[in-house]
């Protein structure tokens, strides 16, 4: 199937237009990192109906659940950005929950939609989807050309599965689906969880606890030679309905800024923009992870968007967050 937008119930082309503002939009996983990016984007912009609802209102595991919540609300736009996510040690501990977990909600999310005939429809996945020695930056068709990282390879597949999924319908009903697969993201809403967070806001939180407890050392994960890629989420979320309005194909778009920086860098940046003045020492017989993770977002680009802000602002503008809210993250 190629790129350009097909309509396969009858063979109708089509062709992504505006969204109309007055329809309702619902963002599963809505005060999440992404989630709640892309509630302040549609605001922003004008959309006057945008729902979500938090898991104690709606558990999307449950599929009786998720398809009332669907034929009551009736939405016209969907984004899935609700997910169970989490870093290495997450990843590594609870293998079982991340796979189970995320085919559970994507599953029932895209079934509940599809009957109620929804049009437009993202998923949003991962970057850990691609291969761990896949060659960078890394191209959308190198997907499921050789082994994933260990250390998440439950959570990659559950949204391998995910983009399968869209694809699926795509093929079967016509509907023009489409899935997103962000690299690394950091923003307000971010998980500062020590057991629980990605690399940078796990960072964020132990320079800046060290900076205020006067420490002379920290000790971070793994060697810090691997690279990775950040993009601010409220660039994702940019990006998100850019896409929407743009974007129609069935292979997913990479979504990311094109450059990358190491781990030992990004730490001495973030040391720096808290105050830390102590050593950084790193654990060698930590994991490293994937050695380097950087997408390739050619297709991103011909659609037409391109990331605005830069690491330094977003890092910047991340741990002000986070100092104004840490005493109300969990833990």
């Amino acid at each position: 199937m190629s790129d350009a937008g097909t309509d396969l119930k009858g063979g109708v082309p089509f062709t992504p237009t505006p969204l109309d503002r007055s329809e309702r939009v619902y963002v599963a996983g809505h005060r999440g990192l992404v989630g709640s990016a892309i509630v302040r984007k549609l605001e922003a912009e004008g959309f006057e109906d945008v729902i979500g609802r938090t898991s104690a209102e709606l558990d999307l595991k449950d599929r009786d659940q998720t398809f009332a919540f669907f034929r009551e609300a009736k939405p016209k736009v969907v984004v899935l950005a609700a997910a169970k996510v989490g870093g290495i040690l997450a990843n590594s501990t609870y293998p079982v929950d991340f796979l189970s977990d995320n085919l559970r909600i994507q599953t029932n999310v895209m079934d509940a939609a599809l009957e109620q005939g929804v049009e437009r429809f993202l998923f949003l996945g991962s970057s850990c989807i691609y291969p761990k020695f896949a060659s960078q930056p890394i191209k959308e068709d190198t997907l499921l050309t050789g082994h994933l990282e260990e250390t998440n390879d439950a959570y990659a597949i559950a949204k391998i599965a995910g983009i399968l999924g869209v694809q699926s319908v795509r093929k079967q009903y016509g509907l023009p689906w489409i899935s997103a697969m962000p690299t690394n993201l950091y923003g307000p809403n971010d998980n500062f969880s020590p057991k629980g967070s990605h690399v940078l806001p796990a960072l964020i939180r132990r320079y800046d606890e060290a900076a205020a407890a006067g420490v002379h050392a920290v000790t971070n994960w793994g060697t810090g030679t691997p690279r990775r890629e950040f993009l601010h989420v409220d660039d994702m979320a940019d990006a998100c309905l850019h896409l929407l309005e743009h974007y129609d194909g069935p292979a997913q778009v990479n979504v990311g800024t094109g450059s990358d920086v190491t781990i030992k860098e990004i730490a001495e940046t973030i040391a720096e923009v808290v105050g830390f003045t102590g050593d950084t020492e790193w654990d060698t017989t930590k994991p490293d992870g994937t050695p380097q993770k950087l997408l390739d977002v050619t297709k991103l680009a011909e659609a037409g968007w391109t990331a605005k802000i830069s690491l330094a602002d977003g890092l910047a503008s991340t741990v002000d967050w986070y100092r104004e809210h840490h005493t109300a993250l969990r833990e």
